[in-house]
């Protein structure tokens, strides 16, 4: 099988070498971990000390499961934590965000590059974030008796449809993990009729939950706050995880409100790096000036230089979750183009009114629960943000009840790390050192 697939991979990589190289020269991706991603070539780990290697795809997974990294340092202190990436940019930010664990590029799905890294790393165990069904990553690592679990396994009903039509060739790559924790009932039914083995399938709740910031006053966010120069008791609007048309739809619903709210402060937050000088040139072809978060990190630009008319734009990486805490009311990108929504669930733990437009499959599940608890507000339109937005803030009592729905329904949800941590150590067998010291 592993021959099969290293020539299906070929085969493809040869058809998509033309548009990744345009790509490379166009956005400068790609261009980093070229021996890591197709040979496997990581730095060698000489230590003999055990080590938990996760894998985390880009900025999104890298970022969730930072309580699961943070978890286990704490109950494995005598543990190396290795972390793979596939992207660059979430490279960037496993790097401000783990500067302590083995980070490198994950290799990409050939069985040579795979087993290099098996044999360089020499991990004790591997753990898959959400649903990464690589199967000569799976393959490859069990031939190595290697344990492999899958951490907040997800699996929406497209993915399930889609991979329904090969179970018999998913089947045998679910039967290779050591377990599954998926995040609710509906997930772990999905992979049991892919072929999961049910001794080895639990239900823990999302990890993402649990790494939610919640207080306004933390250090991180009023850093934000200084640098934007944004007044306590100015109103504020966050468009974040923004895309094509989104920064369009949101400065054109600001610039009406601004004639009955002069005061209303807007912070845009696109979600790829690459359209950070796009964004910038869109808002001040609008007419208005822009504040950049990364020109006040270098000193080109002040705080002090901006007023309510002046855009913020935060055009930085792994900042996004604190400038939630700025936002009275958050608009969550990816709702009006098909992305399919990005994660609301920042903006909720701090008691935002969050506004989305109607696309958002890929949460539908939050987005259900977020609307039965009157929690959200949900608009057909990008043309009816300007008048959504205003009854929010003529009406801030209602505006504060909506956010904090929100708050209580993430406050709610946490707790899956500690049991996702329990989980492993007891189908792996491994003893939770933290508590055998302290008991010394």
């Amino acid at each position: 099988m592993r021959y099969l697939l290293n020539i299906l991979y070929l085969s493809l990589l040869t058809l998509a070498f033309p548009y990744l190289v345009y790509r490379r020269l166009k956005t400068g991706r790609y261009r980093e971990g070229f021996r890591e991603k197709f040979l496997g070539q990581i730095p060698r780990r000489d230590s003999h000390a055990e080590c938990v290697w996760f894998h985390a795809v880009s900025v999104g997974e890298v970022l969730q499961i930072e309580p699961v990294v943070n978890s286990w340092k704490e109950r494995h202190p005598d543990w190396e934590v290795a972390i793979s990436i596939t992207t660059q940019t979430g490279m960037q930010v496993a790097r401000k965000t783990y500067p302590d664990c083995r980070l490198f590029y994950c290799p990409l799905d050939f069985s040579w590059a795979v087993r290099n890294v098996i044999q360089r790393l020499k991990p004790s165990c591997l753990g898959l974030v959400e649903l990464e069904l690589w199967p000569n990553l799976i393959l490859e690592t069990h031939r190595a008796n290697i344990p492999v679990t899958l951490i907040n396994g997800r699996l929406s009903a497209n993915s399930f449809k889609g991979y329904r039509r090969f179970r018999s060739l998913i089947r045998p790559l679910l039967q290779r993990f050591s377990l599954i924790v998926a995040q609710n009932s509906e997930y772990a039914d999905r992979f049991l009729a892919l072929g999961a083995n049910a001794s080895r399938l639990e239900t823990a709740g999302s990890i993402k939950f649990d790494r939610l910031m919640t207080d306004r006053n933390h250090l991180r966010v009023q850093e934000l706050r200084n640098a934007f120069a944004i007044s306590p008791d100015a109103p504020v609007m966050m468009a974040g995880s923004t895309g094509e048309p989104e920064e369009s739809l949101i400065l054109s619903a600001w610039k009406t409100l601004r004639s009955e709210f002069p005061d209303l402060q807007l912070i845009i937050a696109p979600r790829h790096q690459e359209r950070f000088d796009e964004v910038s040139q869109l808002i001040q072809e609008s007419g208005s000036q822009v504040l950049r978060r990364s020109l006040v990190n270098s000193g080109e630009q002040s705080g002090r230089d901006a007023d309510s008319s002046t855009v913020r734009l935060l055009d930085t990486l792994g900042e996004l979750s604190a400038c939630w805490g700025l936002a009275e009311i958050a608009f969550v990108g990816g709702s009006f183009n098909q992305r399919g929504g990005q994660n609301m669930m920042e903006p909720a733990g701090y008691g935002a009114a969050i506004v989305l437009g109607p696309n958002t499959w890929n949460f539908i599940e939050v987005v259900e629960e977020l609307e039965r608890r009157k929690a959200c507000m949900v608009i057909p339109t990008g043309d009816e943000l300007a008048d959504c937005i205003s009854v929010l803030l003529h009406q801030p009592e209602n505006a504060e009840l909506i956010g904090n729905a929100a708050r209580k329904y993430v406050l709610s949800q946490q707790g899956a790390t500690r049991k996702t941590m329990e989980w492993i150590e007891q189908t792996l067998e491994i003893p939770f050192k933290r508590i055998q010291k302290s008991a010394a």
